[in-house]
This record gives structure tokens, C-alpha cells and sequence, in this order.
């Protein structure tokens, strides 16, 4: 489809920049997405998708933001589906974290009162028993987890490339270049936030790299689990993501696979339904 003119025109097609030009063609705007690599190219063409909240104690504006987002989600990516009539993986199957130390316990139940203040009657916030959990568990040092139902999920990579032909059903051009039109959106991730500060004099943001390994093995259903920093996504698709590594280094594709490597042997240690994945 070509578009003669445009009302807004989005430079990137990752998932911030597909968002904005769903909403806008969804509000009747004429919308051109330019991207010379293409759909989910870029860091939204990951793995992992954890969609997970803040604790619900010590409320401040951010986290009122990232709990509307959230429930925005239960309805934003179904939506998606409907119109692309593709998976975007995203589920709200909650989240798991293990209790280590027995002053947190205390902590934990706390934050019960918090959750039912802050997110009323949206979601849980509950400390239950290991044993309780069944094998689908991080390994707890008390015997007790945190488990939350405001934790959700996604695939990047599923859910970006269906917020693209969402937009192209409702009439918007995704294109490799083209002429910038109307409202500008730059949504080009780690390299427009440097080519930005170049043009602005001032650091406004840089990339970090995150490597996720992707394991055969088929757990639809059940919750996302989080320990030491490491999250473990049960895919619809019968995958499980872990992830990721925090790098700023982007020299080489493959310099530092080997911290990917130590990420893969700690989900093994840490979570024994994954060793024979």
C-alpha cells in the first residue's frame, strides 16, 4: 500500500513505535512506519518479555504508571490479536519469587495490605508455601514464595511482529524509507537515543545489550518465576525463555557469548525443572 501523505510518521518498527502507530491508526490517523531493517529487528525481536510490577509498598507516581500499563496489557494485546490474527504470547499467568531470608518473610506479608490498597481488586499479592507451588517453583532457602497476579508475559518477538500487521490492517504502510510526514515519533531504539544526544549536545540515553537463551520445553500455563536476577518466561508456544545479561558492549556479535553461557548453567542450578531442557 502506498501512502500519499501521512499524519504521523514513526521511525522504528520495535514494539514502542508499532504501539504508537496501532493507537494512532486505531484513532483514525494516516500512519507511515519507517524502518530500513524491518519489523522486531531490533531489541524487540527478543526473547524473554517479562511484564513484571514493582513491589505494592512505598507508592509513588512511576509505579501508578507502570500499574495502569499493565492492566492496559490485559486488554491491549488481545486486541492485537483479534486484528492481526496473530499470537503475541501474551498471557497474565502471574509471577513466583523465592523467599531467602527469614527477616524478609515479614517484609513479604506486609506488602499484602500494600497490593490491596494500591491495586485493589486488580490483582494479589500473597505469601504462600514452597510445597504449594509444586515443581514449577524457585528454590526457596524458607520454604516460602512471593506470588503475585500482576505479573504478566509476552512474546517480543510474536507480539511485535502482530502490532505490525495490526497496523497494516488498519491502513497504516510499514516501509523500508519514505518521507517524513505530520507528527514525527523517533521510536529507533539505542540508536536514535545516540544519534539524539549527538544532535542535542547532551547524553539522553545509551544501549545495553541483553542476551536470553530460548529452551525447548513446554509449560503453557504456569507462572513466570524470578530469582537472583533471573527470569524464567513459560511461553505459550511451548518454550521457556531465561534471561538476560546486562551489556554495553557492542562491538562484536559474539564477544561476550560466554556470560550467556554462565546464565544458562545458573538457571540449570537454580531452577531444577530446566536441567534436561
Amino acid at each position: 500500500m502506498i501512502l500519499a501523505t501521512a499524519d504521523v510518521t514513526i521511525l522504528g518498527a520495535g514494539v514502542f513505535g508499532l504501539s504508537i502507530a496501532f493507537c494512532a491508526a486505531q484513532r483514525g490517523a494516516r500512519v507511515r512506519v519507517i524502518d530500513p531493517n524491518g519489523v522486531a529487528q531490533g531489541a524487540s525481536g527478543g526473547l524473554v518479555g517479562a511484564l513484571a510490577p514493582h513491589t505494592p509498598d512505598l507508592w509513588l507516581p512511576k509505579k501508578q504508571f507502570q500499574l495502569e500499563s499493565l492492566l492496559l496489557a490485559r486488554e491491549f494485546w488481545p486486541e492485537v490479536e483479534r486484528i492481526s490474527g496473530l499470537p503475541t504470547g501474551y498471557a497474565n499467568h502471574g509471577r513466583l519469587q523465592p523467599i531467602n531470608e527469614e527477616r524478609l518473610i515479614a517484609l513479604a506479608l506486609s506488602r499484602i495490605g500494600d497490593a490491596e490498597t494500591n491495586w485493589g481488586d486488580a490483582a494479589v499479592w500473597e505469601v504462600i508455601s514452597a510445597s504449594k507451588a509444586g515443581p514449577w517453583a524457585p528454590p526457596s532457602a524458607t520454604g516460602q514464595l512471593v506470588r503475585d497476579t500482576l505479573s504478566a508475559h509476552i512474546h517480543p518477538r510474536q507480539a511485535t511482529k502482530a502490532l505490525g500487521q495490526a497496523v497494516l490492517e488498519l491502513g497504516g504502510v510499514i516501509t523500508a524509507a519514505g518521507a517524513r510526514q505530520g507528527a514525527i515519533v523517533d521510536a529507533r531504539g539505542w540508536r536514535g537515543l545516540v544519534e539524539l544526544s549527538q544532535v542535542l549536545g547532551t547524553e539522553i540515553g545509551n544501549g545495553v545489550k541483553g542476551q536470553a537463551a530460548l529452551l525447548d520445553l513446554a509449560r503453557p500455563g504456569a507462572a513466570q518465576l524470578f530469582a537472583e536476577g533471573l527470569h524464567v518466561v513459560p511461553h505459550l508456544d511451548g518454550t521457556v525463555a531465561i534471561g538476560s545479561t546486562s551489556e554495553r558492549y557492542f562491538k562484536s556479535p559474539d564477544q561476550t557469548d560466554g556470560q550467556l553461557d554462565d546464565l544458562i548453567a545458573k538457571a540449570k542450578r537454580l531452577f531444577p525443572e530446566l536441567r534436561c531442557a
